[in-house]
């Protein structure tokens, strides 16, 4: 089969960059011929909060046609890679969906080149309804809808949003795979000898850009508790922030927290990846909204428990007491969670856990459901 993914990949920075490259490299394993269209401008500098969109620690992927096309505001763009979708003319075109800024694009993309496709269209949904709204994204989410044939989901909350917009096309939920190109895991003592972390200290970690819905006010609040100072507990917060970090500064200066945060406010490489998991005991994800995340999918890969909050597909992702503990976005019960974590020693129960959970989440499960869907959207075609 011929597929073409619509997304970014690199030299794109990022997770979807990454899951795109490994999605791409599982279809090729399984015997298809897959090809990438990536952006040459992902977003205007102005409206990117990040330092910088590329990604220059890491080399072009072995083995994969990727071609950077794209332009979000470049209409012309949109044009010539249609040209180019209707030239190769796919059996299976995947666009990549995450925010509505991109839903034009995608959408006069799949409508100048569809007719074109031997197969269908689907549409790869992480997220339907945003974290952040604004106004027009419901008008331009249903462009994208209207684009696809069908779609693929990784979590029931995202299924029930895409409803809302279309009850009539087919939808597939698999679960995000795991994520394998870290590298192997590394024992805590030597990841903290690189980081420059004591090893005598226990570890939390908060992985990922800041922004207000990942929640990291809250875990700040359950770290100024006096039983999790008691733990000596340190937490290491490691991403770029995308909103005014001011707030969260403040907030531990005057509250004396800074000998017990450690933040690393930059983009982290894949090749220190492994180390900030390594140094850690636990993977915390206060969120207060979430469909999937690619953290727990980190965590997974490095058999790491985690602490995530009731909202979205993170439920469903996280089993509670089994992998990790499901909590209620706030303070109080976050705490509760690591001083239970610590006190009653549950890492080698829930790391047991962890490594029974991650057989779930494999690239051959999420390639057999593409495949799946592909055939019901022919069968559909047909009648």
């Amino acid at each position: 089969m011929k597929i073409i993914i619509v997304g970014p990949a690199w030299p794109l920075r990022g997770g979807i960059a990454s899951f795109d490259e490994e999605l791409a490299k599982s279809f090729i394993t399984d015997g298809h011929h897959v090809q990438i269209i990536s952006y040459y401008l992902q977003y205007p500098s102005i409206l990117f909060p990040g330092k910088s969109q590329i990604d220059l620690t890491r080399s072009a992927p072995e083995n994969l046609k990727i071609h950077s096309l794209l332009s979000s505001v470049n209409p012309w763009s949109w044009y010539k890679t249609a040209q180019f979708i209707k030239k190769e003319q796919p059996d299976m075109l995947i666009l990549r969906y995450w925010i509505p800024f991109m839903a034009p694009t995608l959408a006069l993309v799949s409508a100048l080149s569809r007719k074109s496709i031997p197969g269908r269209v689907v549409g790869f949904a992480d997220n339907i309804i945003p974290h952040e709204k604004r106004i027009g994204d419901k008008f331009f989410t249903s462009l994208f809808v209207k684009a696809c044939d069908g779609f693929m989901v990784m979590s029931d909350a995202v299924g029930a949003d895409l409803k809302k917009f279309d009850d009539i096309k087919l939808i597939r939920n698999n679960p995000h795979p795991i994520y394998s190109h870290y590298g192997e895991k590394v024992e805590k003592i030597e990841s903290c000898k690189v980081l420059g972390l004591d090893p005598t200290y226990n570890y939390l970690l908060f992985f990922g850009f800041i922004r207000k819905y990942k929640g990291l006010q809250i875990l700040l609040e359950a770290m100024n508790s006096e039983k999790i100072k008691a733990l000596g507990t340190k937490l290491i917060v490691a991403g770029e922030f995308y909103e005014d970090k001011q707030s969260y500064t403040d907030f531990i200066q005057n509250n004396g927290l800074s000998d017990n945060i450690i933040i690393m406010d930059e983009f982290i490489p894949d090749d220190k990846v492994k180390y900030l998991f390594g140094a850690a005991d636990i993977v915390t994800q206060p969120y207060l909204s979430a469909t999937q995340s690619g953290v727990t999918q980190i965590a997974y890969h490095f058999e790491k428990p985690m602490i995530v909050t009731n909202v979205g597909g993170l439920p469903e992702i996280v089993p509670h007491g089994i992998a990790g503990y499901v909590c209620e976005p706030d303070g109080f019960s976050i705490e509760n969670a690591i001083v239970d974590f610590y006190n009653n020693e549950k890492q080698a129960e829930l790391t047991l856990g962890v490594k029974e959970e991650k057989k779930r989440f494999s690239w051959e499960g999420m390639v057999n459901a593409f495949k799946e869907l592909y055939v019901d959207l022919i069968k559909t075609r047909k009648k």
